[in-house]
């Protein structure tokens, strides 16, 4: 009778992640190879050193305020799923739906697909023939490359390693997100110690000018604020994305340990830890480079043309070497979070229903399996880094959507318990706000083509939310608190 009643008890979600192990989670899913290349586009729409550094200081600023804000909301439901949960409480089950379906049709499968392909771009270094720039056959407009292949074959691998337990998982993190962090403090460094007087006196002469700086090294002026605007929001969206990922630690709340502490303290310190990284190494670019080299640099490798200032043509082994350590640990991050976000969804009815299940080992197995799908289609589309630009428009709206829930929940729910308050409330809170529909309002000014492709994409879920209603008879309430 004993034997009978544990075979059917439910399993559940097992709490085997640490403050440390969050912290790396958080930290890790930001890492990519984003850092070592987006400094190209952002000195192009800039111009200048004070400005490369200025924009990444902002999206750190940002992504440290949305962090602290999100501390208190993950104190209140401390659950899976993390940010999707926060909407649904805060407005209701069709905003909550339509964040999660971005997240899973591009936001995090894409990231999964860009960041698995660069993998292999920078492996090419060492085995040239699995490169990005080699055609191993072409469907119709689509051309298929090794790197592409293999990055679906790692996609596999890692997901495969999660479908086996939240500790293997955690273990790639941990200690891949601890070897990156360790690679780039001693980039940073060696690049201060070799620091050329010369470039760094040019660089820091007119820091303040903003202008166009061509890959040749031309130069044009913008006319007008508006233009600068412009310039400032274009410059952001890659750092944007870059800094994109920290609030995964929030989607594996279900499986961290004490999380209405841990989860608002792992926030607060990953994303402390890499705002503090990317400007740190972007300092370090403008005392090895010249501002036309960051400009110019190949396919936009700076990081690579960085190191080989510093080191010689070592540099490239260098830096080649600590991007496959990023990418890989931040991939894992990824995949692990990500499929968090979609059971939970399913528990709701909002999401395939055998997406609601966890394996034996305690993990949303199809979950996994399903986003490695997507991943992998995106992977042979190509089109990943495109869709990352359009998406970021979104993510932003759905960050200040979830900022703005912690005015609307202090408001329907006073007297629950907050293990932690949003810090600097309301200040900083509505600062993000402000600063976040600036940017929004710049793109959709300035640059459309960033904008409405990622909204479309959004708004397909609404058709696909009440199809999912009316197949799974889900009850639901859709007023949304204002």
């Amino acid at each position: 009778m004993t034997t009978t009643t544990l075979e059917k008890e439910p399993v559940v979600m097992k709490r085997e992640i640490g403050l440390l192990d969050a912290t790396l989670l958080a930290a890790g899913g930001m890492i990519g190879s984003g850092i070592f290349i987006v400094s190209a586009d952002v000195i192009r729409n800039v111009g200048s050193a004070g400005w490369l550094i200025a924009v990444w200081i902002i999206g750190g600023f940002m992504t440290l305020i949305a962090a602290v804000s999100y501390g208190e909301l993950s104190g209140i439901y401390p659950k899976a799923g993390g940010q999707y949960v926060y909407l649904k409480e805060a407005y209701n089950p069709l905003i909550a739906f339509l964040y999660g379906w971005s997240l899973f049709a591009v936001i995090q499968t894409g990231t999964i697909a860009a960041v698995g392909v660069s993998f292999f771009k920078f492996l090419a270094y060492f085995v040239p023939a699995i490169s990005e720039d080699v055609v191993l056959f072409s469907l119709g407009q689509f051309h298929i490359s090794p790197a592409q292949l293999l990055a679906i074959g790692v996609i596999f691998l890692l997901t495969y390693i999660n479908t086996k337990g939240v500790k293997g998982g955690k273990i790639i993190q941990t200690t891949f997100t601890a070897t990156k962090v360790l690679s780039i403090i001693g980039l940073i460094g060696f690049g201060l110690f070799y620091l050329k007087p010369d470039v760094w006196a040019s660089n820091w002469t007119n820091a303040w000018h903003l202008q166009r700086l061509g890959r040749d090294g031309s130069v044009d002026m913008y006319l007008g604020l508006p233009a600068l605007g412009g310039a400032i929001a274009a410059a952001l969206t890659g750092t944007v994305v870059s800094y994109d990922a920290w609030n995964n630690v929030t989607f594996v709340a279900g499986e961290i340990k004490n999380p209405r502490r841990n989860i608002g303290l792992s926030l607060l310190l990953g994303t402390l830890l890499v705002t503090v990284l990317y400007v740190s190494l972007n300092v370090m670019f403008t005392a090895v480079l010249p501002l036309s080299d960051i400009a110019g640099a190949e396919k936009d490798r700076v990081g690579i043309t960085a190191a080989q200032a510093i080191f010689g043509q070592a540099g490239t082994a260098v830096i080649a070497i600590t991007i496959l350590i990023a990418t890989f640990g931040c991939n894992n991050g990824l995949i692990l979070a990500g499929a968090r976000v979609y059971y939970s969804m399913a528990k709701d009815g909002l999401f395939f229903q055998k997406t609601a299940h966890l394996n034996k080992h305690a993990v949303p197995e199809f979950a996994l399996w399903i986003q490695a799908t997507v991943a992998s289609l995106l992977c042979l589309s190509g089109r990943y880094g495109d869709l990352l630009d359009m998406i970021s428009f979104v993510v932003v709206l759905f960050y200040i959507l979830t900022i703005w829930g912690i005015f609307i929940l202090r408001r329907k729910q006073p007297h629950i318990e907050r293990s932690y308050k949003a810090f600097g409330y309301p200040v900083l809170p509505a600062l993000y706000i402000l600063m976040g529909s600036l940017f929004c309002g710049l793109l959709i000014i300035y640059k459309p083509t960033y904008t409405w492709p990622g909204l479309l994409i959004a708004l397909l879920g609404v058709p696909i939310y009440y199809w999912l209603v009316r197949q799974n008879h889900v009850e639901i309430n859709e007023r949304t608190s204002l």
